[in-house]
């Protein structure tokens, strides 16, 4: 996975604007937006990739730690002040020293969700907010096809175009098959210890995000 986000992140931005047919920045807006952080809010942007949400988050007034496991990431993130290079499975934090953590298709990619989920728990204060954003499989089976399908051919042609490997990105809808449908995953975030607050869905449920509260 490291391997792999190292020679993407240089494209990293456009895929995600493309993958999400523009709207990727509306919906992180909203999920921020949602998020009710306060001007001293300390934020962990987990899964960074190249720092939208901790920009957001800085908007509001929030301070911000963005952190991912890919250095290539994160030096796409040079003009955020707080960068750590780490793994979600194993924070190197402090208990309870968030009000929020923001992740942006970041779960999906987490070897082993209910342990990353543990330690987001962990850091997190008691009642303070995950959110999450990310790609789900359809719950109508007719358009759960056609969007894993588009989401595969959309990933080839521009892996062919951008690195002459085809199936650079076609690990989208590859992940998304084997990842949790948004019913399960919200499932598994009610038995980590975190009640739901809101959640909205995008693309007829091809993408969604959370808003869930630390218990």
């Amino acid at each position: 996975m490291r391997a792999m986000f190292e020679v993407i992140a240089p494209r990293y931005d456009f895929i995600t604007r493309v993958f999400s047919y523009g709207m990727d920045r509306a919906w992180k807006q909203e999920a921020v937006r949602q998020a009710g952080l306060g001007e001293s809010a300390r934020v962990l942007d987990l899964a960074c990739g190249t720092g939208d949400f901790s920009r957001l988050a800085a908007a509001q007034g929030a301070t911000s730690v963005a952190a991912d496991l890919t250095a290539g990431m994160l030096h796409r993130a040079a003009d955020l002040p707080l960068r750590a290079c780490c793994d979600a499975h194993a924070l190197p934090f402090v208990d309870a020293c968030f009000d929020a953590v923001l992740i942006g298709y970041g779960v999906r990619n987490f070897k082993q969700l209910p342990v990353a989920l543990a330690e987001i728990r962990r850091v997190l204060k008691p009642g303070g907010m995950l959110v999450t954003l990310d790609f789900f499989q359809p719950a109508n089976a007719v358009w759960r096809e056609i969007f894993l399908n588009w989401l595969y051919v959309q990933g080839a042609v521009w892996g062919l175009l951008l690195h002459g490997k085809p199936s650079i990105y076609t690990y989208i809808p590859r992940s998304l098959r084997s990842f949790l449908s948004q019913e399960k995953y919200s499932d598994l975030l009610r038995a980590s210890g975190f009640r739901p607050s809101r959640l909205r869905r995008f693309l007829g449920g091809g993408i969604c995000i959370h808003w869930n509260r630390r218990q």
